[in-house]
């Protein structure tokens, strides 16, 4: 529920289209929506800004399916991450309207073409490998109102591409640096703008890079003061909190 929604309720109780046991009960089913094995939290979006978004692992199929009828009801812009292509593809044919990323694994309506960043959402990569990543940001950034773009493949072993994109790099109101190997891309970018730079640690890498353990430690101890790092592979993270920064 959001503020809209409660607006609406509130102003056909006044009306008399509906009892005041009716406003009670419209309040008390738009807060959870449980079936004994999900609780939807219906009220997230007054508290944060933005509804709750349904993560896809590990989850049946049926109970996606009533998650996501649940939330659609509600909002105009549904946002489901982590799902994987046979999921993605039961579930577009259930719901037509929706979109499916293979390569993010994002499953997701957004109708609501209302911005509300204040600025430009940038988000960066060190290589094509951390597309998986950059997807599953961007498409989150973009359900949750931003005018987001994307830098690819402009990483340390070949610095001089980032320097080509420098003006628009400059002009972001908040930055998402995704890397993996040893994770210096966001040190870089932090050193060059007065903006806040999310780094994104990807599982990209060889042997003693550990899963992206080797890109999360060297983002950690960034020399660069505006770094602040979320964990390895969540470009989610990475934009809810970008998408959050970029609306004060």
């Amino acid at each position: 529920m959001d503020e809209k929604t409660i607006k609406r309720i509130v102003k056909e109780l006044k009306k008399g289209k509906i009892s005041e046991q009716e406003f009670i009960e419209s309040l008390k089913n738009a807060f959870i929506f449980s079936d004994g094995v999900l609780n939807l939290d219906m009220h997230r979006a007054l508290r944060h800004g933005f509804p709750e978004v349904i993560m896809g692992e590990g989850k049946e199929i049926e109970d996606l399916k009533k998650a996501i009828s649940h939330m659609e009801k509600v909002y105009p812009d549904v946002l489901v991450t982590r799902v994987e292509p046979v999921t993605g593809k039961k579930l577009k044919k259930i719901f037509k309207n929706f979109q499916y990323s293979e390569r993010g694994r994002c499953f997701y309506k957004h109708t609501s073409k209302k911005v509300l960043g204040k600025g430009k959402l940038l988000i960066i990569s060190a290589g094509a490998s951390d597309e998986q990543v950059v997807e599953e940001a961007y498409i989150t950034a973009k359900v949750m109102g931003n005018d987001v773009e994307k830098i690819t493949d402009v990483g340390v072993a070949g610095l001089h591409r980032l320097f080509s994109f420098y003006e628009k790099i400059k002009s972001a109101r908040v930055l998402i640096v995704v890397a993996g190997m040893e994770g210096a891309l966001p040190s870089v970018v932090g050193g060059l703008v007065d903006k806040p730079v999310i780094g994104v640690p990807t599982s990209r890498g060889y042997g003693a890079g550990r899963g992206g353990f080797a890109a999360l430690l060297g983002m950690l101890n960034s020399c660069s003061p505006n770094v602040v790092v979320v964990n390895i592979d969540n470009g989610f993270g990475a934009a809810y909190t970008a998408s959050l920064i970029n609306r004060l």
